[in-house]
């Protein structure tokens, strides 16, 4: 992940910003909760609140009140982020794949994946 995170392409976004808005974009509306955003990312509470304080001053999320519970926020994705985030999003990709390449096979890749849903989904 460090290298991952090193070759990073873009100079728009960090990559702790990039991980944000990927969450945020494969949400339904997307949209998540803010506590439900904070259990996706790899930073602690207050750094996910100040990433997201800084992408909306930028333009690139929206934050709402819950209408379920007035004391949470909702952060949304805005379109101008969802675009930012897709032309990062191709970039990234690259990077990604130059850096692994064909070190896994379809099956090992098809293997990775379902672990990977496995471990997501016993949260």
């Amino acid at each position: 992940m460090r290298s991952i995170a090193a070759d990073f392409p873009s100079r728009e976004i960090s990559f702790n910003e990039y991980d944000v808005m990927f969450n945020l974009s494969r949400a339904p509306g997307r949209q998540l909760r803010l506590r439900d955003l904070n259990r996706h990312v790899l930073l602690t509470q207050p750094s996910v609140s100040r990433l997201v304080d800084r992408l909306a001053l930028r333009g690139f999320v929206q934050k709402h009140t819950d209408p379920t519970d007035g004391r949470g926020a909702l952060i949304e994705l805005t379109d101008a982020g969802f675009e930012l985030f897709r032309r990062v999003a191709l970039q990234h990709m690259d990077t990604i794949t130059e850096r692994i390449g064909d070190t896994l096979s379809a099956d090992e890749l098809t293997q990775l994946t379902a672990l990977c849903d496995r471990l997501r989904g016993s949260d």
